[in-house]
């Protein structure tokens, strides 16, 4: 469980970092940049796959497409949501959508609850329970003000709720899986790549593209297998809450890029916030509690 909780909040921190390195990939455009993002994270995540020592577990899947040739269509459709997920991520910064995606990833662990409850039937503890409803209270606001969600918001809260339970479901929710996810997406990147006006070209013409997108490829590489890890690791649940993390620091990159909340959003970021707190104290005080292994619900 401890190492399910580092996991998650270095995969935080590095997806911060991330958000706030994509505006300097410029000129590459956000299809261009998950293109190279893919690309370079794959050989990365493939050193994971054998320093994790699960190459095992990716020819397990595999020979299970070989024996039920619709489990193949299954790894398709992970791998479809997964590119769905990092194309946005990396588009959105660029076109000044990165406070609505940011609402996602805040929106996401209350989908995830919700997942882990009906689904796999997960209970909570008193502090996770009041973590969820001090969220909730904070999204509940954003609905009431702004009169509903933009469409990058819904994408991040559901399709990454429906990615993760489905892995689950499929039995691929590990490094190996998600490397294979990574490597069915890798066709759909070289063509993002190679399109005309081919982005060698631009790459070839600004010397800090030689630098930067190796630096994508590492850091993707890295928070995306944490992230994986964290999600095997942890019930939903507490995955789910834990990745309240992220959406704080990609808010604050938001800032960072010149984009600004209005005065009255505080009381939609203020009890989610609070909720982060909460759910930091309390897991914090378990692990301490318990000589650091804390008991799974």
């Amino acid at each position: 469980m401890l190492k399910g909780l580092i996991a998650s909040v270095s995969a935080s921190f590095l997806f911060g970092v991330l958000y706030y390195l994509a505006p300097a990939l410029a000129p590459l455009d956000g299809e261009q940049i998950f293109g190279w993002r893919v690309l370079c994270t794959l050989p990365f995540t493939t050193l994971l796959v054998f320093w994790r020592g699960e190459v095992a577990k990716v020819f397990l899947l595999c020979q299970r497409v070989l024996r039920q040739p619709s489990y193949g269509l299954a790894l398709l459709f992970s791998a479809a949501m997964l590119g769905g997920q990092l194309w946005l991520f990396l588009w959105a910064p660029i076109h000044g959508r990165a406070l609505a995606v940011s609402l996602g990833y805040f929106l996401l662990p209350l989908v995830m609850v919700l997942a882990g409850r009906v689904i796999f039937r997960e209970r909570l503890t008193r502090g996770q329970a009041l973590a969820t409803g001090l969220a909730g209270l904070g999204v509940l606001h954003e609905l009431l003000t702004a009169g509903g969600l933009a469409w990058e918001t819904w994408f991040v809260a559901v399709g990454y709720t429906v990615y993760f339970a489905f892995r689950r479901r499929i039995g691929s929710d590990n490094i190996g899986g998600h490397w294979l996810d990574m490597a069915l997406l890798a066709p759909v990147a070289l063509w993002f790549v190679a399109r005309p006006p081919s982005s060698f070209v631009l790459v070839a013409q600004h010397s800090h593209l030689w630098l930067l997108i190796p630096v994508l490829g590492v850091l993707s590489a890295v928070a995306l297998a944490l992230y994986m890890m964290a999600s095997r690791l942890l019930p939903l649940g507490l995955f789910g809450l834990l990745s309240y993390v992220e959406p704080v620091l990609l808010a604050l990159v938001a800032f960072l890029l010149g984009e600004s909340i209005e005065p009255g959003q505080w009381w939609t970021y203020g009890p989610i916030f609070a909720a982060v707190v909460c759910l930091v104290v309390e897991s914090t005080w378990r692990v301490m509690r318990s000589g650091q292994k804390v008991p799974a619900h």
